[in-house]
């Protein structure tokens, strides 16, 4: 029964770590998902918490940077082959056909003051 009992406490320690541990990938994970929308200090504050050698922090951070750098690269270029594929006489041209235009002026006529230079 001693034996037991001291098995039980030996696991808790380990199931403390092991809980640490699954909470520190969490956030790595997390950190890798969202850092295409964090800055590099945001990433960095984050992951301090985690008390990382700075070896692993560097190529965390690095690592995000690329991922970020990749993600921003392929959004542009799907955003130029969509602005490509857009033929904008043809859309100016239907809008201008399915739309009426109104034009609305005021003109208001002030008399000079004598002072005033007259100018050319």
């Amino acid at each position: 029964m001693a034996s037991d009992s001291s098995d039980r406490n030996s696991g808790d320690g380990d199931e403390s770590s092991g809980l640490k541990l699954g909470e520190a990938i969490r956030k790595v994970i997390t950190v890798g998902v969202g850092a295409a929308f964090m800055t590099e200090e945001s990433v960095r504050s984050y992951l301090s918490e985690l008390k990382l050698p700075k070896d692993v922090l560097n190529l965390l951070l690095q690592s995000a940077a690329k991922s970020k750098e990749e993600l921003v690269s392929r959004v542009g270029n799907e955003i130029v082959k969509m602005v490509n594929k857009i033929d904008f006489v043809k859309e100016a041209s239907r809008f201008v056909e399915e739309h009426k235009f109104k034009i609305s002026a005021e003109v208001e006529v002030i008399k000079r003051n004598s002072g005033e230079d007259k100018g050319p």
